[in-house]
């Protein structure tokens, strides 16, 4: 019971600790929605060159796109002819972070990871879309129909009122997107700071390539999405892991689900799917090492001085919002699904 108890109460500091910011980022990623439709990112996003993989890169890094939509959202850019190299780069850039998942990191982990963050997904875009266009020439090929995505946060376009869209969007969607994930990242934190002893991972794991090696090995077969992986590596940190292998574990989780890789294998061939997995990796492994010269011995202090300077009654109220949040986001959608298609009935193809 002591031990539930403990696992609870560091639940709760997490979650209190970044409520604000991810409210906020979800009112954000609401309004940016407005100006970065899907229809938006196929309109300037096709075509190939480098200028197109620049502004894929550059669009990819705040763009709110649930996960359900970023593969829809990268077949269609390659029907209607963004190049190989373009559409890697967005598939590169965009699940790796977001405006949401930036505000949580910089809650959690300080300013620095937040702005080294987004900065690492844009340069592994650019990479990773440069080296397509550089090493795969193949042309001519049949494009596969756009993936379509089912999911009510792909069908905003037919709703009315742009604000209220919006809103929807940043206070719907995305928590529905993110919100079973997040409670898995939160609950794993909480069990990581109940359970690990501190400076378990001292010695082993608090600096080196072979500390990012491991996290690589973790990072790669477990999907976790931007904002959800936050909470995680804050408490790896604080345990003794460097900051800079925690960096490679959240470039690595969201960028390489099996599901972006056989998409990338479907649409991009592969030759650019190897691409992708190298750019990946290197980038992570570097930004790594990168982030652990400029914190050379910081540690588990950025854990405890990232969210100072905020009200004392701010984490708590945020908190209660945040839960009522994903709570409406996640079960009413379900209820209403449960409501059209009862246990055992199949929906009628439309």
């Amino acid at each position: 019971m002591d031990i539930l108890v403990t696992v609870l109460q560091e639940m709760w500091s997490t979650l209190t600790e970044m409520a604000p910011y991810l409210l906020f980022g979800f009112a954000a990623a609401g309004l940016l929605s407005m100006f970065l439709s899907r229809q938006y990112v196929e309109e300037h996003l096709g075509g190939g060159g480098s200028l197109s993989v620049l502004k894929s890169a550059l669009l990819g890094v705040p763009l709110p796109l649930c996960s359900c939509s970023v593969l829809p959202v990268a077949t269609s850019l390659r029907k209607h002819g963004a190049g190989r190299g373009a559409t890697a780069a967005f598939l590169l850039s965009t699940p790796q972070t977001g405006i949401d998942s930036m505000l949580v990191t910089y809650s959690l982990l300080g300013p620095v990871f937040a702005v080294l963050r987004p900065l690492a997904a844009f340069v592994s875009g650019v990479l990773g879309g440069w080296l397509t266009n550089a090493l795969d020439h193949r042309g001519g090929e049949s494009v596969p129909a756009c993936i379509e995505c089912s999911e009510f946060c792909c069908a905003e376009r037919d709703r009315p009122g742009r604000l209220r869209r919006a809103m929807r969007h940043g206070f719907v969607t995305l928590p529905a997107d993110i919100g079973r994930p997040m409670i898995v990242g939160i609950a794993l934190a909480g069990l990581i700071g109940a359970l690990v002893p501190d400076n378990y991972f001292a010695g082993w794991a608090d600096s080196g390539i072979v500390a990012m090696l491991v996290m690589l090995l973790l990072g790669i077969p477990l999907y976790v999405c931007a904002t959800a992986s936050v909470p995680i590596a804050a408490a790896l940190i604080a345990k003794g892991v460097s900051p800079g292998a925690a960096l490679v574990f959240l470039m690595t989780g969201p960028a390489t689900n099996a599901a972006a890789i056989a998409t990338i294998w479907q649409v991009l061939g592969k030759r650019t799917a190897v691409i992708y997995l190298g750019t990946v990796v290197f980038t992570a492994l570097t930004s790594g090492l990168v982030l652990d010269r400029i914190l050379s011995g910081a540690g588990r202090q950025i854990v405890h001085t990232a969210h100072n300077g905020m009200p004392s009654a701010m984490g708590p109220v945020s908190g209660v919002a945040l839960l009522g949040v994903l709570g409406y986001a996640t079960v009413v959608p379900w209820l209403k699904r449960l409501k059209k298609h009862p246990a055992g009935e199949e929906p009628n193809e439309r």
